[in-house]
């Protein structure tokens, strides 16, 4: 990217965009405008080539159906993959997550081929779906605060070798494995389980993408409080109810 100019991708909304997702490239948008950037926003439709050229892609959640098409389409097109290679950042929530990974389970019960991206593969949960507030410490190396989300899926996420856990859970399910960890790094691609929307409750998630496509390891400070209002209401319902 430019000294001043970020280019942000919203992928597939018409297909991948439940629990309020969307609120995540509204929120990417606006920390970057209060550190003075110009963000140029780019929704891509599900019949439109994605962009190479982009800095940050985000990718949603959805249905079995939507989530099958978008995966058939995204592996069609290509596009994603190459601005990957390209340097770009990625991150995805539920659906979005399980389509960056190796295969998952589609809405017709076969194994559907995924984008590669993250070294995971998900299959389908045999235990009750997975529903409700999460409160988990995200992993040391990207030193953020804990996160809070909320989960609703079915599916279960096995990772592999070169996937980090993107947090370890306090309460909640995650990645539904039973080894107590939430969603999956790769270098510049994130996944995970987390709606909410996770970038309103979690706005550093959000600023570490940042820092990522700027390349620096600070940024200036922001108005947190309606953020930390938010947080701290859902982390106090979490642990209500664990």
């Amino acid at each position: 990217m430019s000294d001043n100019s970020l280019r942000l991708v919203w992928v597939y909304p018409d297909l991948l965009s439940t629990y309020g997702d969307q609120g995540n490239a509204l929120v990417v948008e606006r920390r970057a405008r209060q550190r003075g950037l110009d963000v140029q926003r780019l929704d891509v439709r599900s019949d439109q080539p994605i962009p190479t050229s982009g800095d940050i892609y985000l990718i949603g959640g959805g249905e079995d159906r939507p989530q099958r098409l978008a995966a058939e389409r995204l592996l069609r097109d290509g596009g994603l993959n190459r601005a990957v290679s390209n340097g770009a950042i990625v991150f995805s929530v539920c659906a979005g997550y399980q389509i960056l990974g190796h295969e998952f389970i589609n809405d017709q019960d076969k194994q559907q081929q995924g984008l590669g991206l993250l070294d995971v593969v998900s299959t389908r949960g045999e235990a009750e779906r997975c529903v409700g507030d999460v409160l988990a410490d995200i992993d040391p190396q990207l030193n953020l605060p804990p996160l809070t989300g909320f989960e609703n899926h079915q599916g279960v996420t096995h990772l592999g070798p070169t996937a980090r856990p993107f947090a370890k859970v306090r309460f909640g399910n995650g990645n539904g494995v039973g080894d107590g960890f939430e969603g999956a790094w790769q270098d510049t691609v994130f996944g995970t389980y987390m709606h909410g929307p996770v970038m309103a409750r979690n706005p550093h998630i959000a600023d570490l993408l940042l820092k990522l496509a700027l390349d620096v390891n600070a940024l200036p400070p922001a108005d947190d409080r309606w953020y930390e209002a938010l947080r701290q209401e859902r982390i106090a319902a979490a642990t209500a109810t664990a």
